[in-house]
């Protein structure tokens, strides 16, 4: 169902792949889009236990999207290194492909939420967290990507290193 990898030797494995996405911050995520033209949306994300958590506006393209076609894919680079005498760019990467789903359950989604503000505003308290948890409770959306295949892809350089 899903094509492997062209280039198997560059390919990272399961533990590197869910490493990268624990480690990351940022990604992108691809969802149909209207008119049959491809949506990506740079977010903010958590990863746990075979799962993506987002959050964002109750409304709009994103959501839209999903609602009409919940395959999606994800994207997150965690590392970028330009080596321009070598004309090369040193990069592991992983792609995601599941389906995503707006998460209804209030419990499940004041965990995603929760974790949200602990991993982005660590330095905040408890209390200031969940006050601004509370503030938006009634305007934000949690969506999770239950994954379905994962892929992650290193540049052959490291490869070699790694080698020896």
């Amino acid at each position: 169902m899903f094509r492997e990898m062209r280039r198997n030797r560059q390919k990272m494995d399961a533990a590197a792949c869910v490493c990268l996405l624990n480690n990351g911050t940022s990604g992108v995520l691809a969802v149909n889009g209207e008119d049959g033209y491809p949506y990506t949306i740079p977010l903010n994300y958590i990863y746990e236990d075979g799962k993506l958590y987002f959050h964002g506006a109750k409304s709009g393209h994103k959501i839209d999207a999903i609602l009409k076609d919940a395959k999606v894919s994800f994207c997150v680079i965690g590392m970028e290194q330009n080596v321009p005498e070598k004309f090369t760019v040193h990069f592991k990467s992983v792609v995601v492909f599941g389906k995503a789903v707006i998460v209804e359950n209030d419990t499940e989604r004041r965990q995603a939420i929760r974790r949200l503000a602990d991993r982005f505003s660590p330095d905040e308290s408890n209390e200031k967290r969940d006050a601004e948890i509370t503030r938006e409770w009634k305007s934000l959306t949690v969506i999770r990507v239950d994954i379905e295949y994962m892929s992650g892809k290193q540049a052959i350089e490291l490869v070699k290193e790694r080698e020896g």
